[in-house]
Parts: structure tokens; sequence; C-alpha cells
């Protein structure tokens, strides 16, 4: 036996070293990215929802709005236009007696709100004294119509159909109203409908 005997000297090398940094590394951003991914998708369906609601509280306004639409406070009809961008009409939306000239219309993709309170002597509609604010960003409905109309044999069934433009206002009786909501069109989900209808109760003749 010789009296030399060779010492262990086996360690840690520099590739073995790499390779752990490396999967550690990995492990890092795989953590991170599936971190950021939950993030951003929990993100996404918390302002899908929020829109959601101010969708349906928007909506919800326009048809009491509409609803009760009457004689102006001149004397002019109910409706004063009936497009499928836009829509104005004579209602009381607030708390005194005369009745407001309500106007909802679509620039782009943005959905407004336009509102004239009567006055003057004798009283009148001064376009110029027209409050506008934007109610709806960003809405997806293309070529598709934000508002249609139907006559007085609309019976609420899904095969009614709507009157086609241009419209005779005489004949408005129920309007209906679809909003395409998209809150990030870079990053949400396909956009989402909320629509619904009201019954012009003053222009009822059945």
């Amino acid at each position: 036996m010789s009296k030399y005997h060779r010492q262990d000297e086996r360690g840690i090398s520099l590739m073995e070293v790499l390779v752990a940094v490396g999967i550690f590394v990995l492990l890092v951003v795989s953590v991170v990215s599936l971190f950021l991914y939950s993030w951003k998708s929990n993100r996404i369906i918390w302002e899908q929802l929020s829109t959601q609601n101010e969708g349906r509280k928007i909506i919800q306004d326009f048809v009491n709005e509409l609803r009760s639409a009457s004689y102006s406070s001149i004397g002019a009809y109910p409706l004063e236009t009936v497009s499928s961008t836009e829509i104005i009409f004579y209602s009381n939306i607030d708390t005194d007696t005369l009745r407001e000239r309500v106007r909802y219309f679509l620039v782009g993709t943005t959905l407004k709100k336009g509102v004239i309170k009567p006055s003057g002597v004798p009283l009148a509609y001064n376009q110029a004294s027209e409050s506008i604010v934007d109610i709806v960003h960003d809405l997806a409905n293309g070529t598709s119509s934000l508002f249609y109309y139907y006559d007085e044999n609309y019976t609420g069934s899904a095969t009614n159909t709507p009157m086609t433009q241009p419209v005779n206002i005489s004949n408005v009786r129920v309007v209906g109203i679809k909003l395409m909501l998209e809150e990030d069109p870079a990053a949400s989900p396909a956009p989402f409908s909320i629509e619904s209808k009201a019954v012009i109760r003053n222009l009822k003749t059945n």
C-alpha cells in the first residue's frame, strides 16, 4: 500500500454554480410573471365590472328621463330628433316645474349628454346655454345603432324589428338604447353590451 493517498478535492465547480443560479433566476421570473398576469387579469375584471355598473346606471337614467318625456315648456313636441346616434327630447329631469331639452349624442366613440333649461320671458331654449358632459368613453358600437325606435305595434317580442331610418318622429312610441362597452380596447376582453327600452308614457295610444 502506497504511503501516499490522493486527497478528495471535489467541490462545487463554476459550471454548477451557473446552472444553479440559472434555475433560481428562471423560478423567480416565472413567479413574478405569474403574479403580474394574475394582477393584470384581476384589474381587467374589476374594471369591466365597474364599467358594467356605470353603463347600467347611465341606461337607467336615460330610460327614466325618456319615459317621462312630454311637450316642452313652450309647447314643442316631446321628441325633436330621432337618429341612430342622437336623440333629443323634452323631459322634467330635475325638481322644478320646467321641462329640459335633453340631448344624447355620439361624437366619435364618446357618448355625450346636453341639457338646456328654458329661461327668459317669454321662455326659450337657448342652445348657447346647453350644458354638455361626457358620460361614456370608448364605445365600441361601430356601425351598430346606438338608438333605435319602435311604433305603436311594438309588443315586446324579440321578433319586433326597429323602424328604419329616417324615422317618422310622430310614429315613435318606444326607444331602445344599446351600449357596447369596452374599458380598455388594447387589453380588455371582447366588448359587452348593455341595452334597454323605454316606453314614452305620454305618447302611448293603447
